[in-house]
């Protein structure tokens, strides 16, 4: 269980980290500055400030992450309202460079203010009475970069209009809306590429004989490792699962199979052996699909494996859309413990697929246009690129907190569905 738990900490981790650090890095290269990046959820264990502003946060519940967009939030607001009682400390050109909204510590030679008034995104001042003289009102302005002590003790840099995300032109937003996501895939593909080159070999679906088992029928009848098999009784057969197809469906029976053979071609009869496969006969005659070990196949094996998973997952979605939305066909943190529990037992491998598949899985369910994720971020993008000017803030907020609301009302659902699923029934 242990194991299990480490994990799923471990891939759900990484796919979170993927994720948000697409979003980070187009966000600074547009020239949006990233509050924090946060890796896990809750109380913070650990946090570091970044030449680029951006601070860097560890917190407790290793679960999740996000990135913090200057104008994302109004938390200043709460903190700065008039009335409350801060701290600030003044560089040496008498601005402000660090404002303490903490409650559990004061700067030590910090100034005590009881807030008045205050612009931390266009005029960049802050005002108020000094020590609880009401007498005279005291204005600081604030430098560009200075920072905000937060309440628990966090320091991050306020968010001034130009380094602000809706200050951002409309195709770098979509870019960095989008840029999670496709970290997403990139991460499903490189890992599905990784596992390639973990195999063995890689089957090739030829007709081209791979190991010809010894004193096996096939064997006996003079078949050798790269022989071409073209026909089975007369049945063309042009790949490995058109040959294993006739040769499965003929237990017990002799069949006819013309191969070909350093260039020549040659027809030979074998009787195939019968055998058992989940109580169902089956014919076998003794060979095994041919492999290839060149990083070439692997490589293309990766792609493969990457098309089908999306593939399988539009399928699903499709199917949703056509005959009804069902709890049981989505999937929460119940759900995917689960699959890292069953990954676990198949070794890296196993932890490598369901690793790759979980990535491209949450990376397509992100880009629904649904309010709150990604998707329903760029269908916005489109509608101010449609309309021609941006969409009022008030209305994204609302779109964004229902978007909200229903996704966490769906998660509560879907959460007590798997709990049920996987630990009572």
């Amino acid at each position: 269980m242990l194991i299990t738990i480490i994990t799923f900490i471990l891939v759900f981790g990484l796919i979170v980290l993927v994720h948000e650090f697409g979003h980070y890095f187009f966000a600074v290269r547009a020239g949006i500055l990233v509050r924090e990046f946060s890796i896990g959820m809750g109380p913070k264990v650990w946090w570091r400030r970044g030449k680029n502003g951006t601070t860097f946060t560890i917190r407790i519940l290793p679960l999740g992450g996000y990135v913090r967009f200057a104008g994302d939030d109004d938390d200043d607001e709460e903190h700065l309202r008039p009335g409350s009682t801060i701290s600030i400390s003044l560089n040496n050109d008498q601005e402000v460079d660090t404002i303490d909204v903490s409650k559990g510590r004061r700067l030590l030679q910090g100034i005590p203010l009881q807030v008045v008034d205050h612009d931390l995104t266009d005029k960049l001042f802050i005002a108020g009475y000094i020590n609880g003289d009401e007498s005279a009102v005291k204005r600081y302005p604030v430098n560009h970069d200075a920072v905000i002590v937060e309440p628990d003790g966090t320091s991050v840099r306020i968010a001034p209009r130009d380094v602000l995300f809706q200050s951002a032109s409309l195709g770098n937003r979509m870019l960095t809306n989008f840029a999670g996501p496709f970290n997403n895939f990139i991460l499903s593909l490189v890992v599905f590429v990784i596992l390639g080159f973990t195999l063995p070999g890689i089957p090739t679906g030829s007709n081209r004989l791979g190991n010809v088992q010894a004193h096996g029928p096939a064997a006996r009848a003079g078949l050798v490792t790269g022989d071409r098999v073209v026909k089975v009784n007369n049945h063309r057969v042009a790949s490995w699962q058109a040959l294993s197809q006739q040769i499965s469906t003929q237990p017990g029976k002799t069949v006819t199979v013309t191969y070909a053979h350093n260039g020549h071609q040659r027809s030979t009869r074998i009787k195939t052996k019968t055998t058992v496969v989940n109580k169902q006969k089956v014919g076998r005659i003794g060979i095994e699909e041919e492999i290839s070990k060149s990083p070439v196949a692997r490589v293309k094996y990766g792609w493969n494996a990457f098309a089908q998973s999306g593939t399988l997952i539009f399928s699903v979605l499709g199917h949703m859309i056509t005959h009804g939305f069902n709890v049981n066909d989505f999937g929460g943190p119940v759900a995917m413990y689960a699959g890292t529990s069953q990954a676990t037992h198949y070794g890296i491998n196993g932890v490598l697929a369901f690793l790759a598949a979980l990535s491209i899985n949450l990376g397509i369910v992100n880009l629904l246009p649904i309010p709150a994720l990604d998707g329903g971020k760029l269908l916005l993008n489109i509608i101010e690129a449609i309309i021609r000017r941006p969409i009022p803030e008030k209305v994204e907020v609302v779109v964004t907190l229902i978007g909200f609301s229903l996704l966490l009302l769906l998660m509560i659902l879907v959460t007590y569905n798997d709990i049920q699923r996987y630990f009572v029934h």
